[in-house]
């Protein structure tokens, strides 16, 4: 079985190519499983590439500008339907369902936190580590124990520092009174089970 890593990169520099030849432009920040597979932090089977904010400014010498991922630019989108239909895809495999997060608030270490490359006309922000930890954590909270986000969560063996800046965040995301267990249980999983275990 080819990369997984090279396998997106391929379907993101196909979207990059159909932009080329509409003479546009896109850029995007990933988070999730794609985020982790091209990074190298982790390799495991991902259905889709979650989209969490658009950007603007990456080519200039100032800061780079985020903004929500939804709605996706027209262009994008129709690039990612034709990368659907000439690789056997979801219409969706690339969607901006995760930007919802905006209404909530980001991890504050996302905007420092993005390492960018460039496919053909699409330029693509990668999440890192802290970030990526941050948001794992809240979903494994959020979506209990048997999730794949505490998988990658366990995968990515966070420091207790690393937990502890995460879970300064999460604790903000839910007014739950439950919810403060609910993420102790989680930390206590991953600091109690070794990477790569079940």
């Amino acid at each position: 079985m080819d990369d997984l890593s090279e396998i997106l990169s391929e379907l993101l520099q196909a979207v990059g190519d159909h932009l080329t030849a509409e003479g546009c432009e896109a850029s995007i920040v990933v988070v999730g499983g794609a985020s982790l597979n091209l990074l190298g932090m982790i390799e495991r089977a991902t259905h889709d590439v979650d989209v969490i904010a658009r950007a603007s400014g990456i080519s200039g010498l100032g800061p780079v500008d985020l903004h929500p991922g939804q709605p996706l630019p027209e262009a994008l989108s129709r690039a990612v339907r034709k990368v659907a239909r000439d690789y056997a895809l979801r219409e969706d495999w690339l969607n901006a369902e995760v930007s919802s997060q905006w209404s909530q608030g980001l991890p504050p270490t996302l905007p420092q936190d993005i390492e960018w490359r460039r496919f053909g006309a699409l330029d693509v922000g990668l999440v890192g580590r802290r970030t990526l930890i941050a948001l794992k954590l809240f979903a494994a909270a959020d979506r209990g124990p048997r999730s794949v986000h505490l998988q990658d969560l366990r995968e990515l063996a966070p420091t207790q520092e690393e937990l502890k800046e995460a879970e300064d965040w999460v604790l903000t995301q839910d007014a739950s009174p439950l919810f403060p267990r609910m993420v102790t249980g989680v930390i206590e999983h991953v600091r109690s089970t070794p990477s790569g275990s079940g």
